[in-house]
């Protein structure tokens, strides 16, 4: 009997024992798993860009453009389409004339050389270096002791180039600092001198009004030298208002050329 007791009383013990340790245990197993953290990703909240046009809708990021290092042009295409390697129609460009042309010796179809003096800009940074020859001729040419006002028309055939010689279509769209030319704007190519002034229509109308009354003079005829003198006058003037100066351009003269067509910079 006693012995049950013992073992009831052992039973409850350890009942208590174990139901007021495992509060501890279940504590202790928190405090060694350590504290929770979290493990979200906070995006930071970035405005839209308003486009400059005051649009609600976002502005789209822009792509920078690319940037072409220059290069000379071989002849080559090297695998890029034939319009990147044109020099486009419109371009303008300076030339130096390597020949003398003066109207009063020049003729039809005679041959004339001139050289870039800058460069020629195609596509992707190729370029074509100053210094390259351009021949053309002569298409027409009017004297001003024959039509009274010098008149040029110059034809451009070929540019020569390191890697061979190209067609060109170009045509003279000015001349900076040449004063022996007309100042009218050069138009379809051609180039005109200056006709006589006003000064020299007047000189000459008086040196034609004091040779006019000459005999009148020595007759002593005072009407026959007054109506000598108007007409020689009028005829001088008349002359002269007529009569332009010849063009002379000299070597090294800088002509203005604007390409009518593109120069592909291909060798063919």
């Amino acid at each position: 009997m006693q012995d049950e007791r013992i073992k009831t009383w052992f039973l409850l013990s350890l009942c208590l024992v174990c139901g007021l340790s495992m509060p501890a245990y279940s504590a202790a197993q928190e405090s060694d798993q350590g504290a929770v953290t979290s493990r979200d990703v906070i995006v930071p909240n970035v405005p839209n860009e308003t486009p400059p046009n005051g649009s609600s809708e976002p502005a789209q990021p822009t792509q920078p453009s690319q940037v072409y290092s220059p290069h000379v042009a071989d002849g080559q295409r090297h695998g890029l389409p034939e319009e990147v390697l044109a020099v486009a129609p419109g371009t303008k460009f300076l030339v130096s004339l390597q020949d003398e042309m003066n109207t009063k010796a020049l003729r039809k179809n005679q041959v004339f050389r001139v050289r870039t003096v800058e460069p020629l800009q195609a596509g992707q940074g190729i370029y074509l270096p100053a210094g390259a020859v351009i021949v053309g001729h002569v298409s027409r040419v009017d004297s001003a002791g024959t039509t009274g006002r010098a008149k040029l028309w110059l034809t451009f055939d070929e540019i020569r180039t390191r890697f061979g010689r190209l067609p060109i279509v170009a045509e003279v769209a000015g001349m900076p600092g040449d004063h022996s030319i007309s100042a009218n704007p050069i138009a379809n190519g051609v180039i005109e001198g200056r006709s006589s002034t006003q000064k020299d229509a007047m000189q000459a109308a008086a040196a034609g009004a004091a040779m006019g009354a000459v005999k009148g003079v020595k007759d002593k005829d005072k009407k026959e030298a007054a109506e000598g003198a108007a007409m020689a006058a009028l005829e001088a003037y008349l002359i002269e208002a007529g009569r332009g100066q010849e063009l002379d351009l000299p070597q090294g003269a800088k002509l203005e050329l604007e390409l009518e067509r593109a120069l592909y910079l291909v060798r063919e």
